[in-house]
């Protein structure tokens, strides 16, 4: 089990092809933040912005069903999602990103703004 003082900041984009049914992405994102707390990790926010245009065609696709998933935990637990997400026929693309301290500051500041605006 991982501590408290050996964990990273991270951030994983994924972009699912757009057959998906609502079911099947909700099972989809479950998966990879299952693999992130199987493995000692946490899941500080998930965000999922449905279905976007995409920026040029993937296997002659032209949107996507994003979800960023912010969390912490060691470096191990990327190699693990690498090969899910590799084998996974369902993703076209994604990306895990190491977060420094501002970008996890930011993305906090981020979030309390959505909230406030949420509230008001």
């Amino acid at each position: 089990m991982a501590t408290e003082t050996n964990l990273q900041d991270y951030e994983l984009m994924v972009i699912f092809t757009p057959v998906l049914a609502e079911d099947d992405f909700k099972t989809a994102q479950k998966k990879y933040t299952d693999i992130i707390k199987d493995n000692g990790g946490r899941i500080v926010n998930e965000d999922a912005w449905g279905l976007r245009s995409l920026a040029y065609p993937i296997a002659k696709k032209t949107t996507g069903l994003y979800v960023v998933i912010e969390f912490q935990a060691t470096s191990d637990v990327n190699a693990k999602l690498e090969v899910q997400m590799n084998r996974d026929e369902n993703i076209m693309r994604h990306m895990i990103t190491r977060l420094d301290k501002f970008a996890v500051a930011y993305n906090g500041r981020k979030r309390s703004k959505t909230l406030t605006a949420e509230n008001a």
